[in-house]
């Protein structure tokens, strides 16, 4: 990466949970099952993630811990994302400059669209029109319109973007600026910046409470979350966790915040009523990308510097699996599986 180099290559790797799945109404994913919390996942339930070395996308069979396909994309991938009803999936090309549009049918690339300057994050609209993707290198965020596949907006924010999230009602873009430490608020309708609002030190992944009345940011360079009250536009709170926190996501219910911690090779689960870390997981080396399941009842990690998907169950706080992915896993995404032709299925 040519900048931001003083937080490090996997700084702008680690995955933004806006395309984490976290129910009805969610930013990036698919979920029309609504299983409480504790139940086993769907065993048609995909994961989804970007390998940076190997410039490919793993697809993971959530249920049986199975990688069932393997999609060749631009050079680069950093970050995935699922439309709502699960059929596009769309990563980021970090060094290609591109977004890859994959059919999740067929398991195939079907348009290429270039974007800005190192795409990092991306995240779809919840009425899947459009996609944005924040541009590290070129300090901006791209509108790409799911219909035609074209950028139709481009707009300025702060410096070195990362995490985007959507709110559920689709009026508001937030966007990480990793060099500013602050996060933009941005009117979808308008494509304008409304408010910018600090946090901590270097935000890089955003996440949304399934209310829309609270975003979590992770800091990777001063090692904590902020919590954002949306309705203020203010930091309300900072909550200590790991080393270097990076992706982030939330449980359907809003009870647990789930945050993948870099120079810690763990997870740690906060209490959203507590504000506090109530849990912390070991997990695979660089652990930097992290999804919740559509009922809540698992977390995704991929962990960057063993090439491993880590399986969490949510009511125990263990690791039940661990999936070996392609070389060097970044951004992950949960999705509701679709019909595919052919499904070759290896054990991994």
């Amino acid at each position: 990466m040519t900048r931001n180099q003083d937080m490090g290559r996997r700084a702008a790797v680690v995955l933004c949970v806006t395309a984490v799945l976290m129910g009805p109404g969610s930013p990036a994913g698919a979920s029309a099952g609504t299983a409480a919390a504790g139940q086993s996942p769907r065993a048609d339930a995909l994961v989804y993630i970007a390998d940076l070395h190997s410039d490919t996308v793993s697809v993971v069979d959530a249920g049986s811990g199975t990688v069932v396909g393997s999609v060749p994309v631009g050079d680069g991938p950093d970050s995935v994302a699922v439309s709502p009803d699960g059929s596009r999936v769309y990563v980021t090309n970090s060094a290609a400059d591109t977004v890859s549009m994959i059919d999740a049918r067929t398991r195939k690339v079907i348009d290429t669209v270039a974007v800005g300057d190192e795409p990092s994050r991306v995240t779809v609209s919840p009425d899947a029109r459009n996609v944005y993707v924040a541009n590290v290198g070129s300090d901006d965020v791209s509108v790409i319109s799911t219909r035609t596949g074209a950028v139709t907006d481009t707009i300025r924010v702060g410096r070195a973007p990362l995490g985007v999230a959507v709110t559920p009602d689709g009026c508001t873009l937030y966007v990480a600026n990793a060099a500013s430490g602050t996060v933009s608020v941005v009117r979808t309708a308008t494509g304008t910046v409304t408010g910018t609002i600090p946090v901590g030190g270097g935000p890089t992944a955003l996440a949304l409470t399934p209310d829309g009345r609270h975003l979590y940011v992770s800091n990777l360079t001063s090692d904590d979350v902020s919590v954002v009250d949306v309705h203020d536009g203010t930091e309300s709170d900072r909550i200590p966790v790991g080393d270097q926190p990076a992706g982030i996501g939330v449980r359907p219910d809003g009870r647990r915040v789930y945050v993948a911690d870099i120079g810690s090779d763990t997870v740690s689960a906060i209490s959203t009523r507590r504000r506090a870390v109530t849990e912390t997981i070991a997990v695979g080396r660089g652990p930097n990308g992290l999804a919740v399941s559509p009922d809540g009842s698992r977390v995704f990690v991929s962990n960057f510097d063993a090439d491993t998907l880590s399986v969490i169950d949510t009511s125990t706080g263990r690791v039940t699996d661990t999936v070996a992915v392609g070389d060097g896993p970044t951004g992950v995404a949960v999705a509701v599986a679709v019909a595919v032709g052919v499904t070759q299925g290896k054990r991994a």
